[in-house]
């Protein structure tokens, strides 16, 4: 018979190795990925800062984005996922403390992809924690990875700097709205509706819609269940 400590100590081991998967998976993104996709769109005219500001939203989607949504399939215990953000939030943060910059995806003005990553982590858990339930630390993850991205990626084709324009807004709300409709219900939508509406808006340079965003979204969400 299986005991409970030898199905703890397998949940572990399957978790330690999906861990590796997800952040092998960001490394091969962050890196030979983007960083050929910058040398790409540079050879056909794109700017630095355009450049740099699209590899950025690619980021967001195709790690962010991507292991959130995985993260309720693979995992048992949101331990290694929130060690996993620590640990790429690290690894982001360095560069900046020591001026080598990962000048692919990375600026001297902010430090929003540190962000990113605390809050992914922090978030996550708090859905695990307080519900029991990966989704509602998902969703509001989703909503900053997917969304923010596809409302960046809008604003960089229309726009040659970075910007707050309504019309990103309005591409997030397409984007926010079903996801939270389709992870939580109604919750979730007006959930998707809030998010797109702070992400206009920053409160200082230290607190960006990385923070905003699903920090709102997770109060929605939070707020709505207790009432």
């Amino acid at each position: 018979m299986v005991s409970a400590v030898q199905v703890c100590c397998l949940d572990l081991v399957m978790d330690s190795i999906w861990a590796t998967v997800l952040f092998t998976w960001v490394v091969i993104v962050v890196y030979p990925l983007t960083k050929s996709l910058y040398g790409y769109m540079r050879k056909k005219g794109l700017g630095h800062s355009k450049t740099v500001y699209y590899n950025r939203k690619v980021i967001h989607i195709l790690t962010g984005g991507l292991a959130a949504v995985l993260v309720p399939y693979l995992f048992s215990s949101p331990l290694l996922p929130a060690v996993f953000a620590a640990t790429l939030a690290v690894l982001t943060y360095l560069p900046h403390r020591r001026n080598r910059l990962m000048y692919w995806f990375q600026v001297e003005d902010n430090m929003y992809e540190v962000h990113f990553c605390i809050m992914w982590g922090m978030v996550i858990t708090l859905g695990w924690v307080i519900f029991h339930n990966w989704w509602y630390g998902v969703i509001p993850v989703a909503f900053m990875a997917f969304g923010d991205g596809v409302t960046g990626i809008v604003r960089n084709v229309l726009y040659n700097r970075r910007n707050k324009s309504w019309i990103g807004n309005l591409a997030m709300a397409a984007v926010t709205i079903p996801i939270g409709y389709i992870g939580l219900g109604y919750t979730g939508a007006l959930a998707g509706l809030i998010a797109s509406v702070i992400e206009h808006f920053e409160v200082t340079a230290m607190i960006d819609d990385n923070i905003t965003v699903p920090l709102t979204s997770f109060l929605t969400i939070l707020v709505l269940q207790l009432i």
